[in-house]
């Protein structure tokens, strides 16, 4: 990506995903003077406020009326402006939904939905804030592009892959201080392809967000102990779904494991799931994440433990999905 980002390593460590979101916007509003921003006062928690601040005529906060917003910002996006809307996930996906779908991806209109919180990362604050089917709602929509960035760098990316395409995007982040999965935004980031962190031959782990530092940690680990090579694709583009990385990785790995924040219905596993049906050609399949149930209240490291979408998660069902056995043949009548 053009304009990429650097930081120092002590920058890495004390940013937040928001924080680098903020900083990206501010600097692409300083090139293109027709983005303007928009917050449903929760500006200060999801760091859209940063661009309040070095642009205070093009910065609206609406009070807590996130509908009234999101219709705002289709206007905005009517009128030749490019508005970069932001609230917590839950709010963006569920209460706005009507009008996300209706005022913004029926008329395909060109505003930029930063939805923060997202998953279970506002774990303290319960589950009516834990956005774990906001992937089922935003991906279902006509028009809508859908990514979830693993980290800080990815987010820059991210940012500006929205501004450069046309069209509606949904962008979740999380609340907090993820791990550092990128040392700088100068990896390859393409939109709609996945990025390949570790390759593998013996199974294949598919993650985004919160979930791709586990994953790669879940690989290296498993190197060590187990002698397995496990390849992780950062699949940060939920929607257009990556299929020829999937397509690739079911005919050499043969197993696919899918780790998200997120239910497991509606989410990445299920169009992961619909890639494979489409594809014709059977694997061992196991999809980590929230098992159709709400959240329960905790820190966000003890959320994805109870998820089995931590590092340790992962490593267990890799062991479990390695015990499937395939016939040493190219023959997919067969299977599992």
């Amino acid at each position: 990506m053009a304009g990429g980002l650097t930081y120092t390593a002590v920058d890495s460590t004390a940013l937040s995903t928001a924080e680098y979101y903020g900083k990206a916007l501010c600097e692409l509003g300083a090139e293109h003077p027709e983005i303007v921003a928009l917050t449903a006062d929760l500006g200060k928690s999801t760091k859209i406020g940063m661009f309040g601040d070095a642009f205070p005529n093009r910065f609206f906060n609406v009070g807590i009326a996130e509908q009234g917003m999101f219709s705002m910002a289709a206007g905005f996006a009517k009128a030749g402006c490019v508005p970069f809307v932001s609230t917590f996930s839950v709010f963006a996906a569920l209460r706005a939904a009507d009008q996300v779908h209706a005022d913004i991806c029926y008329q395909k209109a060109n505003v930029k939905i930063i939805a923060t919180h997202g998953g279970t990362s506002f774990g303290q604050a319960g589950s009516t804030h834990h956005a774990i089917v906001d992937f089922a709602v935003e991906r279902s929509f006509p028009n809508m592009t859908l990514i979830c960035p693993a980290d800080g760098m990815e987010t820059v990316n991210a940012v500006r892959a929205a501004y450069e395409t046309p069209g509606p995007f949904y962008i979740r982040i999380n609340r907090g201080f993820d791990r550092v999965v990128y040392e700088s935004s100068d990896y390859g980031f393409q939109l709609g392809k996945a990025h390949e962190i570790r390759s593998g031959t013996d199974v294949t782990v598919i993650a985004c967000g919160s979930t791709v530092f586990q994953a790669v940690q879940a690989a290296d680990f498993l190197k060590n102990s187990d002698s397995l090579h496990v390849r992780v694709l950062n699949m940060h583009t939920v929607k257009p779904i990556d299929k020829e990385a999937i397509q690739k990785a079911i005919a050499e790995t043969r197993r696919i494991i899918v780790a998200e924040d997120h239910n497991v219905l509606g989410g990445l596993g299920s169009a992961v799931a619909e890639v494979i049906a489409d594809y014709g050609k059977g694997c061992a399949f196991q999809r980590l994440g929230w098992q159709d149930t709400f959240s329960t209240i905790g820190l966000h490291e003890d959320l994805m433990s109870l998820a089995k979408i931590d590092s340790n998660g992962i490593i267990e069902t890799v062991r479990e999905v390695m015990h499937k056995d395939f016939e040493l043949d190219d023959d997919w009548d067969d299977e599992v």
